[in-house]
């Protein structure tokens, strides 16, 4: 494969990918108090924090002069969302923004009357945080990209790039089965289609993607998948690096790896769900219940390609 089919090709995977709509401590200041609750870090999600931000102003709240709001952040330990749901809860917070599956269900198993506004890749309808799409029903509402069902389009893209592989390795999180069992299934069925052997490996760490990276030369794996997960992707400087030391072209769910450089990423715009998150927030402390407010689905996707990856030469081979 040349250059120009590769591009032409990603293009055309960009287009097919496109889906039609559905729909630190806070300052202590007069207003109502948003709850915000990530199951990463400040440090991993800022940029990503100031398109929620953009979404709540354009809703006509600014933090620190009408409103207040009390961040909660996991460290990427899953086990400390429950507390930090409950202390939001405990103090009565308007609106909780929960980031991110484990947060969402979390925030859900938290309170039944405080909203919550969710931003998520798994379907809510599915894992029960919703009614239906159009008609929530209840006190949630929010964004979902639908990161699972991706996750076999990625597999099928990998594989029309590079057929000669029989086997596709797939990092995923274990730890966050509520996202990883259904992503994992997804890109089996993907692979049984496909006529490929699907190498799951589970990376929630240093130690564990250390391992991961051995077990996939090891058995062969000539192309790799990682999955939709917030540890993965705080981990995505240690993931780049590895797939580069062993030439393994990889595809990502996101952006920032391939800013990292990695080799390429195909996901729904994460900034718009953010700002989705945000301007949902503002409307509910306008008034509007969410319980009337559809989950929104990503209107558009991002394609990016590093042609600057030492991976992308195996591609060209």
């Amino acid at each position: 494969m040349n250059r120009r089919q590769f591009v032409t090709q990603m293009v055309g995977w960009a287009a097919s990918s496109a889906v039609c709509p559905i729909g630190a401590r806070a300052q202590q200041q007069p207003g109502p108090v948003i709850g915000y609750l990530d199951t990463a870090s400040a440090s991993v999600t800022a940029h990503l924090m100031a398109e929620f931000h953009r979404g709540l102003k354009d809703a006509g709240f600014i933090e620190g002069q009408n409103v207040a709001i009390e961040y909660r952040f996991a460290e990427r330990d899953h086990d400390k969302l429950p507390g930090l749901a409950a202390d939001l809860v405990r103090r009565q917070v308007a609106v909780i923004a929960a980031i991110n599956t484990p947060s969402v269900l979390a925030a859900k198993a938290a309170t039944n009357t405080i909203p919550v506004v969710f931003g998520t890749g798994v379907d809510p309808v599915k894992f029960g945080l919703v009614a239906s799409l159009n008609r929530p029903g209840g006190n949630l509402t929010g964004v979902t990209q639908l990161n699972n069902d991706m996750e076999a389009k990625r597999l099928q893209m990998l594989h029309e790039l590079g057929p000669a592989s029989t086997a596709i390795a797939m990092l995923v999180n274990q730890t966050n089965p509520a996202y990883s069992e259904e992503a994992t299934e997804s890109a089996r069925t993907a692979a049984r289609a496909l006529g490929v052997n699907l190498l799951v490996l589970n990376a929630s760490n240093q130690s564990e993607i250390d391992a991961a990276f051995s077990t996939l030369v090891k058995e062969g794996a000539g192309l790799l998948l990682v999955s939709g997960d917030s540890v993965l992707v705080s981990l995505r400087n240690d993931i780049v690096a590895l797939a580069a030391r062993h030439a393994v072209p990889a595809l990502y769910h996101r952006r920032e790896f391939t800013l990292g450089g990695g080799l390429m990423s195909l996901g729904p715009s994460l900034p718009e769900a953010y700002y989705q998150v945000g301007n949902y927030a503002g409307r509910i402390l306008k008034g509007e219940k969410p319980a009337d407010l559809p989950v929104l689905q990503p209107t558009k996707f991002e394609l990016a390609i590093n042609f600057r990856s030492p991976d992308i030469t195996s591609l060209f081979a």
